[in-house]
């Protein structure tokens, strides 16, 4: 398994910017499908994004396509989210995850093997 660090959260106005970044350890960084998920207050935790082993392919919500960018730098073992034209709906509790599985695996939470602590993103309308 990975261990995984969140960092980035904070609170932005409506418009606004952030990246989120997720550091990882571990010797197998690069045999892991990388991603994210969000939990907003009152909600069940979400697919957001996610990249494969190579960062050739990319999965992303379709609330958030155009808008957020997963990318990857295996050599620095990091995974980010590049998020733009942040709407008071993205407000949640963003998680990095990681999983040796692709696709559709994505779509369910107890595909991942491993998990961050998570890192809040407020919106302000």
């Amino acid at each position: 398994q990975v261990q995984l660090v969140e960092s980035g959260g904070g609170l932005v106005q409506a418009g606004g910017s952030l990246r989120l970044s997720c550091a990882a350890s571990g010797r197998t960084f690069n045999n892991y499908a990388m991603g994210w998920f969000r939990q907003a207050p009152g909600k069940e935790r979400e697919f957001v994004a996610a990249i494969t082993w190579s960062g050739s392919s990319t999965k992303i919500k379709d609330a958030v396509r155009g808008r957020f960018t997963i990318s990857r730098d295996n050599p620095k073992n990091t995974v980010s989210l590049q998020m733009n034209g942040l709407k008071p709906e993205d407000t949640a509790v963003y998680y990095c995850a990681a999983s040796r599985l692709w696709g559709d695996a994505w779509s369910r939470e107890y595909n991942m093997e491993s998990w961050g602590k998570g890192t809040l993103v407020t919106v302000s309308s």
